[in-house]
């Protein structure tokens, strides 16, 4: 089984997601949904490119957190 971190951002009138462990692996859709939706199956259709051309797929090495900052209070 691989696990790859999915990076998804809302952009104006859609969503889009890329892995940073699979360059060039990307997808888009209207919906959060959508996009999840499209990116698993881009990451299949990816991994599987890979392995016709004879390449590693790598190891997922990504990772994300969250940081809380207060809110700056002027004066």
């Amino acid at each position: 089984m691989f696990r790859f971190l999915i990076v998804i951002e809302k952009a104006k009138n859609n969503y889009a997601a890329y892995s940073p462990d699979l360059p060039g692996c990307v997808a888009t859709g209207k919906t959060r949904e959508e996009v999840e939706k499209n990116m698993y199956e881009a990451i299949q259709l990816h991994i599987v490119g890979m392995k016709e051309d004879g390449l590693a797929i790598p190891r997922s090495e990504s990772f994300a957190e969250f940081f809380a900052i207060p809110e700056v209070v002027n004066g």
